[in-house]
C-alpha cells in the first residue's frame, strides 16, 4: 500500500520556484514523485536540475504572477506539456520595508501585484483548470505569519497576506463540492534570499531570542508542510493555514518572577 503522503503520477505547479520556498517546494514535490512545472522573475534553470535529479519531469518559465496573461500561459503550458494538473502552489511574492506613511501608490500597487493579485490569478487559473477535469485536486497558498500578528514597517506586504488568507477560505467553501481542496501555510522566519537583506544580525538575534525552538527556519521544512497538503494524506483539510514558525506566535512568556 503507497504511503498517503506520496505525490507519485500527480503534476504540480509552483509560482516562484527559483529560489527560496518555491525551490525546496519543487524540489520536495519531485522527492515525492511528482512532475513539477514553475514560473518565476528569475531563470530556473537551477531548479530543473534539482528536480531532474530526482527522476521527474519538470519545466520553469520566466514570468511576472502579477500578469494574468503570464500566469494563464503558465497552466496552459502545463496542460500541454504534461497533459494537465493536479496540484497548485501560488508562492511567488516579493517584500517591502517601509511604514505605511512612506508608501507610495505605486509601491502599494506594485506589492500587491506579486503578493494578491498574483494569487487570484493563480486560484482563478487552477480552479477552472481542476473543476473542468472534474477529478477533485489541491491549491496551495504561500502567506505568513505577517497576516496573523502585528508586524509594524511591512504594512503593504501583511495586507497582501492577510488577504489571500481570506481569499482561501471563501475559495476552500466554493470548490468543496468539486472535490478540490484550498488551504495555506503561513512562514515564521524563514531563511530564504527574499530575507538576506531584512535579516540583519540584530533581527537574527531577536528572533532567535523569542522562537521557542530556538532558531530561524529553513525552506525545507515549509516545503514539507507543502507535500502534506498537496497529498492524499490532506484529504480533510480545507480552508485552514498551517503555522510553520516554530513556536513565534503563541510565545507569550516575558519572564515572570517567581512567587
Amino acid at each position: 500500500m503507497s504511503s498517503p503522503f506520496a505525490l507519485r503520477g500527480r503534476r504540480a505547479v509552483v509560482t516562484g520556484a527559483s529560489s527560496g520556498i518555491g525551490q525546496a517546494i519543487a524540489v520536495a514535490f519531485a522527492q515525492a514523485g511528482a512532475s513539477v512545472a514553475g514560473m518565476s522573475l528569475e531563470d530556473g534553470s537551477e531548479t530543473e536540475e534539482l528536480v531532474r535529479a530526482h527522476g521527474a519531469e519538470t519545466f520553469q518559465l520566466v514570468g511576472d504572477t502579477g500578469d494574468v496573461v503570464a500566469v494563464g500561459g503558465l497552466a496552459q503550458e502545463a496542460v500541454e506539456r504534461f497533459g494537465g494538473f493536479d496540484v497548485w502552489v501560488n508562492n511567488a511574492a516579493r517584500l517591502l520595508v517601509r511604514p505605511l506613511v512612506e508608501t507610495s501608490d505605486e509601491d502599494w500597487h506594485g506589492l500587491l501585484a506579486a503578493n494578491l493579485h498574483g494569487y487570484f490569478y493563480g486560484c482563478r487559473a487552477a480552479a477552472r483548470h481542476l473543476t473542468a477535469r472534474g477529478e477533485g485536486g489541491r491549491i496551495v497558498n504561500v502567506t505568513s505569519i505577517s497576516g496573523i500578528v502585528g508586524v509594524g514597517g511591512i504594512g503593504a506586504y501583511t495586507a497582501g497576506k492577510g488577504a489571500v488568507m481570506a481569499l482561501t477560505k471563501a475559495l476552500a467553501v466554493e470548490l468543496a463540492p468539486a472535490g478540490i481542496t484550498v488551504n495555506a501555510i503561513a512562514p515564521g522566519a524563514i531563511d530564504t534570499p527574499l530575507n538576506t537583506e531584512a535579516y540583519t544580525p540584530e533581527i537574527r538575534s531577536v528572533y532567535e531570542e523569542r522562537i521557542p525552538l530556538g532558531r530561524i527556519g529553513s525552506a525545507e521544512e515549509v516545503a514539507d508542510v507543502a507535500v502534506f497538503l498537496a497529498s492524499e494524506a490532506s484529504r480533510y483539510v480545507t480552508g485552514q493555514q498551517l503555522v510553520v514558525d516554530g513556536g513565534l506566535i503563541v510565545n507569550g512568556t516575558v519572564g515572570h518572577g517567581r512567587g
